[in-house]
Protein backbone atom coordinates (compact mmCIF):
# COMPACT_ATOMS: atom_id res chain seq x y z
CA UNK A 1 0.00 0.00 0.00
CA UNK A 2 1.55 3.56 -1.06
CA UNK A 3 0.78 6.99 1.34
CA UNK A 4 -0.10 10.00 -0.76
CA UNK A 5 2.50 12.29 0.39
CA UNK A 6 1.28 15.27 2.91
CA UNK A 7 1.82 19.12 3.79
CA UNK A 8 3.59 19.84 6.95
CA UNK A 9 -0.44 20.12 8.29
CA UNK A 10 -1.05 16.75 7.63
CA UNK A 11 -3.27 17.73 4.30
CA UNK A 12 -2.61 16.01 1.22
CA UNK A 13 -2.33 18.40 -1.84
CA UNK A 14 -2.51 18.06 -5.64
CA UNK A 15 -4.72 16.27 -8.00
CA UNK A 16 -4.43 12.82 -5.16
CA UNK A 17 -6.57 14.90 -2.34
CA UNK A 18 -9.20 15.70 -4.78
CA UNK A 19 -9.55 11.95 -6.50
CA UNK A 20 -9.17 10.35 -3.20
CA UNK A 21 -12.58 11.01 -2.06
CA UNK A 22 -14.23 10.47 -4.59
CA UNK A 23 -13.26 7.74 -6.98
CA UNK A 24 -13.12 8.89 -10.71
CA UNK A 25 -13.48 12.56 -9.93
CA UNK A 26 -11.97 14.82 -12.40
CA UNK A 27 -9.28 17.16 -10.64
CA UNK A 28 -10.81 20.80 -10.20
CA UNK A 29 -10.82 23.50 -13.12
CA UNK A 30 -7.67 25.23 -11.82
CA UNK A 31 -5.45 22.20 -11.34
CA UNK A 32 -6.53 20.78 -15.03
CA UNK A 33 -3.96 22.12 -17.64
CA UNK A 34 -5.42 24.79 -19.72
CA UNK A 35 -4.75 26.00 -23.30
CA UNK A 36 -5.95 28.98 -24.79
CA UNK A 37 -7.58 28.47 -28.21
CA UNK A 38 -9.14 32.00 -29.05
CA UNK A 39 -9.48 35.63 -28.18
CA UNK A 40 -12.16 38.25 -28.75
CA UNK A 41 -13.21 41.80 -27.94
CA UNK A 42 -15.90 41.45 -26.45
CA UNK A 43 -17.51 39.01 -24.12
CA UNK A 44 -20.36 38.22 -26.74
CA UNK A 45 -18.32 37.03 -29.31
CA UNK A 46 -16.72 34.74 -27.25
CA UNK A 47 -20.56 33.63 -25.61
CA UNK A 48 -21.19 32.78 -28.98
CA UNK A 49 -18.18 30.94 -29.73
CA UNK A 50 -19.15 28.53 -26.55
CA UNK A 51 -22.69 28.33 -27.81
CA UNK A 52 -21.49 27.29 -31.02
CA UNK A 53 -19.20 24.18 -29.43
CA UNK A 54 -22.54 23.81 -27.24
CA UNK A 55 -24.32 23.61 -30.25
CA UNK A 56 -21.75 20.92 -31.87
CA UNK A 57 -22.48 18.88 -29.00
CA UNK A 58 -18.67 19.53 -27.39
CA UNK A 59 -18.32 19.60 -23.45
CA UNK A 60 -18.64 22.68 -22.74
CA UNK A 61 -17.84 21.91 -19.27
CA UNK A 62 -14.34 21.89 -20.16
CA UNK A 63 -14.49 25.18 -21.60
CA UNK A 64 -14.07 28.73 -19.83
CA UNK A 65 -14.04 32.45 -20.96
CA UNK A 66 -11.02 34.15 -19.08
CA UNK A 67 -10.91 38.44 -19.14
CA UNK A 68 -7.66 39.64 -19.72
CA UNK A 69 -6.02 43.08 -19.44
CA UNK A 70 -8.06 44.67 -16.66
CA UNK A 71 -8.82 47.71 -16.22
CA UNK A 72 -10.90 49.96 -14.17
CA UNK A 73 -13.17 52.12 -15.54
CA UNK A 74 -15.30 54.79 -13.72
CA UNK A 75 -18.22 55.93 -15.33
CA UNK A 76 -19.48 59.50 -14.13
CA UNK A 77 -23.32 59.57 -13.49
CA UNK A 78 -24.12 62.81 -12.34
CA UNK A 79 -22.92 66.17 -10.19
CA UNK A 80 -23.18 65.73 -6.72
CA UNK A 81 -25.40 68.50 -5.37
CA UNK A 82 -26.78 68.65 -1.32
CA UNK A 83 -30.06 67.72 -2.15
CA UNK A 84 -28.80 64.26 -3.98
CA UNK A 85 -26.38 63.21 -1.54
CA UNK A 86 -29.11 63.55 1.09
CA UNK A 87 -31.96 61.73 -1.63
CA UNK A 88 -28.76 58.94 -1.67
CA UNK A 89 -28.57 58.44 1.53
CA UNK A 90 -31.95 58.04 2.41
CA UNK A 91 -32.52 55.69 -0.21
CA UNK A 92 -29.63 53.61 0.82
CA UNK A 93 -31.01 54.15 4.75
CA UNK A 94 -34.36 53.35 4.26
CA UNK A 95 -33.59 49.78 2.03
CA UNK A 96 -32.13 47.79 5.27
CA UNK A 97 -34.23 49.89 7.38
CA UNK A 98 -37.46 48.44 5.48
CA UNK A 99 -35.67 45.01 5.52
CA UNK A 100 -34.46 44.71 9.08
CA UNK A 101 -38.42 46.27 10.28
CA UNK A 102 -39.86 43.39 8.64
CA UNK A 103 -37.98 40.65 9.80
CA UNK A 104 -38.27 41.89 13.62
CA UNK A 105 -42.09 42.30 12.93
CA UNK A 106 -41.91 38.27 12.08
CA UNK A 107 -40.75 37.63 15.65
CA UNK A 108 -44.74 38.69 16.56
CA UNK A 109 -46.33 35.53 17.77
CA UNK A 110 -49.40 36.40 17.83
CA UNK A 111 -50.16 38.55 14.63
CA UNK A 112 -46.49 38.36 13.06
CA UNK A 113 -48.35 39.90 9.28
CA UNK A 114 -49.58 42.82 10.50
CA UNK A 115 -46.58 43.68 13.42
CA UNK A 116 -43.89 42.97 10.21
CA UNK A 117 -45.48 45.39 7.88
CA UNK A 118 -45.90 47.89 10.57
CA UNK A 119 -42.17 47.64 12.12
CA UNK A 120 -41.07 47.53 7.93
CA UNK A 121 -42.87 50.99 7.64
CA UNK A 122 -41.40 52.59 10.85
CA UNK A 123 -37.53 50.79 9.46
CA UNK A 124 -38.88 52.61 6.29
CA UNK A 125 -39.04 56.05 7.57
CA UNK A 126 -36.27 56.16 10.29
CA UNK A 127 -33.47 54.52 8.03
CA UNK A 128 -34.37 56.98 5.42
CA UNK A 129 -34.14 59.54 7.70
CA UNK A 130 -30.55 57.96 9.11
CA UNK A 131 -29.57 57.82 5.71
CA UNK A 132 -30.25 61.40 4.76
CA UNK A 133 -28.18 63.05 7.64
CA UNK A 134 -25.42 60.80 7.13
CA UNK A 135 -25.52 61.45 3.70
CA UNK A 136 -25.99 64.93 4.12
CA UNK A 137 -22.81 64.89 6.78
CA UNK A 138 -20.56 63.25 4.73
CA UNK A 139 -21.14 65.28 1.78
CA UNK A 140 -20.10 68.74 3.74
CA UNK A 141 -17.28 67.05 5.20
CA UNK A 142 -15.85 66.76 1.93
CA UNK A 143 -15.97 70.08 1.01
CA UNK A 144 -16.17 70.06 -2.73
CA UNK A 145 -13.32 67.49 -2.64
CA UNK A 146 -15.73 65.13 -4.91
CA UNK A 147 -18.41 67.26 -6.48
CA UNK A 148 -20.04 64.13 -8.85
CA UNK A 149 -21.38 60.72 -8.30
CA UNK A 150 -19.45 57.70 -10.41
CA UNK A 151 -20.05 54.25 -10.58
CA UNK A 152 -16.34 51.90 -10.84
CA UNK A 153 -16.22 48.78 -12.65
CA UNK A 154 -13.55 46.47 -13.70
CA UNK A 155 -13.59 45.81 -17.44
CA UNK A 156 -11.33 43.05 -19.09
CA UNK A 157 -9.88 44.22 -22.63
CA UNK A 158 -10.34 41.24 -24.20
CA UNK A 159 -11.89 37.31 -23.41
CA UNK A 160 -9.48 34.12 -24.11
CA UNK A 161 -11.27 31.10 -24.82
CA UNK A 162 -9.63 28.66 -22.57
CA UNK A 163 -9.98 25.07 -23.01
CA UNK A 164 -9.31 21.32 -21.13
CA UNK A 165 -5.58 20.51 -22.98
CA UNK A 166 -6.98 17.22 -23.96
CA UNK A 167 -9.50 18.32 -25.68
CA UNK A 168 -8.21 21.66 -27.10
CA UNK A 169 -7.55 20.17 -30.52
CA UNK A 170 -11.18 19.43 -31.14
CA UNK A 171 -12.37 22.54 -30.14
CA UNK A 172 -9.96 24.57 -32.21
CA UNK A 173 -11.45 22.44 -35.14
CA UNK A 174 -14.56 22.99 -34.31
CA UNK A 175 -14.53 26.50 -34.23
CA UNK A 176 -12.13 26.66 -37.10
CA UNK A 177 -9.21 28.22 -35.37
CA UNK A 178 -6.56 25.82 -36.32
CA UNK A 179 -4.54 24.91 -34.43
Amino acid sequence: MTEQPSSPTGATSGPAANSAAVPGARAPAEQRPRRAIASFFSYAEAERAVDRLADLDFPVERVAIVGRDLQMVEQVTGKMTLLRAIWRGALSGAIPGVLIGWIFGLFNWINPLISAVLLALYGLIFGAIVGAIIGGIVYAVQRGERDFASVTMMQPQHYDLVVDEEVADEAARLLGMGV
